[in-house]
């Protein structure tokens, strides 16, 4: 097989506008938009299984495990078929695959919060500081700072898992590269260049982390 026959540069020029357009319009959408969803309701369930009475909190770890346990791409479809057919798919997916990463980041941010060291709990039961305010001044900083580098950990993965909504038809990146293959059947750049987009996309939200995560070292 000679070179010419691998890969051509004029076939991955006319793919690559369209490859990064679907990246920005769908791949990099659903990444921000569902990691901002994971973030917060992923902190919100630490939070509740913390306070919550036990029996409550058993049942939101419980709910969370069978999340957890759960192939994404099974969720994606399931929900697909219980939302009304005049939803836009992309959102659904993008709530879907935020939910499921938000019971990972939950689970990030409870060892977080069991970091922090017990005496700073009675420190501020002692100085009479209600709960609320314990939990916004001393315990959640400290958690967040342990648990960023997980959190961007999970980002990246939401990032990679993408894909998976092809199942409910949503036109995501590699889904694109794998209609420009059938479309010319020069599937070595659709997917090459796919590969890559993701692998340099990969690489600066990991940078990102880790200056974030120096920025906030005490």
């Amino acid at each position: 097989m000679t070179f010419e026959e691998f890969w051509s540069w004029e076939a991955a020029a006319e793919m690559l506008p369209e490859l990064l357009s679907a990246f920005v319009r769908a791949t990099l959408l659903i990444t921000v938009v569902g990691t901002a969803v994971a973030v917060v309701v992923g902190l919100l369930l630490a939070v509740a299984t913390q306070s919550l009475p036990r029996a409550l909190a058993a049942g939101l770890r419980w709910v969370m495990d069978v999340v957890r346990m759960t192939p994404l791409i099974i969720q994606l479809m399931f929900v697909s078929y219980l939302v009304p057919v005049s939803w836009d798919l992309l959102w659904v997916g993008t709530a879907v695959i935020g939910l499921h990463y938000a019971t990972y980041m939950a689970e990030s941010y409870i060892a977080g919060i069991a970091s922090v060291d017990r005496g700073q709990w009675e420190a501020a039961r002692a100085l009479s500081l209600p709960l609320g305010r314990t939990w916004r001044a001393i315990v959640l900083p400290q958690a967040l700072r342990a648990t960023l580098p997980a959190l961007g950990n999970w980002t990246i993965s939401m990032f990679k898992d993408t894909p998976y909504l092809f199942a409910i038809s949503v036109l995501e990146m590699v889904t694109v590269a794998q209609q420009a293959g059938d479309s010319t059947f020069r599937y070595n750049e659709a997917f090459t260049i796919a590969g890559l987009i993701f692998l340099v996309a990969s690489l600066v939200t990991a940078f990102a982390v880790r200056r974030l995560e120096k920025a906030l070292v005490y």
